[in-house]
């Protein structure tokens, strides 16, 4: 068992920090706790509980028709809630299904334990989207979790609910559980199917509150199961990070309280920023796109085919501008571009984009 870095990471970590322009990130523009008006300073320092503070799970549970906070296990990011999930329920003899394109900890964690693992790939002949025919050719007799990504990362695409009906019904009669990383289901363009936790004992939600809440830092997310998960959720997390950041959980509670009124500015700014990169990418000679249905991100690539390594260094080296190449997220030839960041960076971005790619093409 060996645990190697991700590309995709190790992307971020050389240059994220030696830009002037993010045009590459998959979430909302992060915040400031000054941003937010939250008073911390009467926050207790000391350890939390195990599966998140009890007020904080209500609020969560309050968005899953049917579950109680006793479905429901706050992780540090959505990423522990992938490794304990994973880690739990796959074992050695084991085989799960992981939907690709997707971040990458989803189909990285398997491979460094060991597990036998099928990718359920998105094609673009399809528009990324899920063929529920081309899942259940992959599951096997030992098939125990499949895993699903949508609206996806970093495609856009979306998953309809007869869609996710029939996903939980696959894994139903293997007797496997289905996964939904629903990160950015807040982000739809148009109304979401219900979230999966609540429409099957066997079917598992994902989410943080990096993306949708431009939260990142606070390194908080969860997962709605039925409660043997949640419970091997809690013994997987006192083995690794045993409680969340007492600041991150206060700041995750007054967030979710404030929630609809939030959400209202937050897609506001979003849908506007998607008009622009629309609009930019409608004039393009040089990438083409299958349109993200919603979500903030989009996969377009090169119209002439070939790699985009040597333009988003380029373009991260020169013109100090950051997106993420394709290749880091297994999917060569597309690059990611974000949407979620502020109006006037995504125009400078996509402006210095251009420069970039008349400079590879001329």
């Amino acid at each position: 068992m060996v645990f190697t870095r991700m590309p995709l990471e190790v992307w971020f970590d050389e240059y994220q920090f030696e830009v002037d322009y993010d045009i590459g990130e998959s979430g909302m523009k992060f915040l400031s706790v000054k941003d937010l008006g939250i008073d911390l300073n009467k926050v207790e320092l000391r350890y939390g509980y195990h599966l998140g503070h009890p007020d904080l799970r209500k609020e969560i549970a309050k968005q899953y028709r049917g579950m109680t906070q006793e479905n429901v296990a706050v992780t540090t990011g959505a990423s522990e809630g992938n490794f304990a999930v994973i880690g739990h329920l796959v074992g050695t003899k084991d085989h799960l299904i992981v939907e690709h394109p997707t971040y990458p900890s989803l189909y990285q964690i398997p491979r460094s334990l060991e597990r036998d693992l099928s990718l359920f790939r998105l094609n673009w002949g399809n528009e990324f989207r899920p063929d529920m025919n081309e899942l259940r050719k992959l599951v096997k007799k030992n098939t125990k979790l499949i895993t699903l990504t949508h609206p996806n990362n970093p495609t856009g695409s979306v998953i309809t609910e007869d869609e996710l009906k029939e996903a939980i019904e696959i894994a139903e009669e293997a007797g496997a559980y289905l996964m939904v990383d629903e990160t950015y289901r807040d982000m739809m363009f148009d109304s979401p199917p219900p979230l999966a936790a609540t429409m099957s004992p066997n079917a598992i939600s994902l989410t943080s509150m990096s993306k949708t809440w431009g939260l990142p830092g606070i390194r908080l997310g969860w997962v709605v199961a039925d409660t043997p998960i949640i419970e091997a959720i809690r013994a997987v997390r006192e083995q690794v990070t045993i409680c969340n950041s007492s600041l991150g959980e206060t700041i995750a509670l007054e967030v979710l309280k404030k929630r609809e009124r939030l959400l209202e500015g937050l897609r506001k700014s979003m849908l506007s920023n998607f008009r622009i990169l629309k609009g930019w990418m409608d004039n393009q000679e040089w990438l083409e796109w299958i349109e993200p249905k919603s979500g903030v991100v989009g996969a377009p690539r090169l119209a002439t085919g070939g790699s985009t390594d040597a333009l988003c260094k380029l373009l991260v080296t020169k013109y100090r501008t950051f997106t993420v190449p394709g290749s880091h997220m297994e999917l060569d030839g597309h690059l990611r571009i974000g949407f979620g960041g502020e109006h006037e960076e995504l125009v400078k971005g996509l402006d210095q984009l251009q420069l970039a790619l008349k400079e590879i093409h001329q």
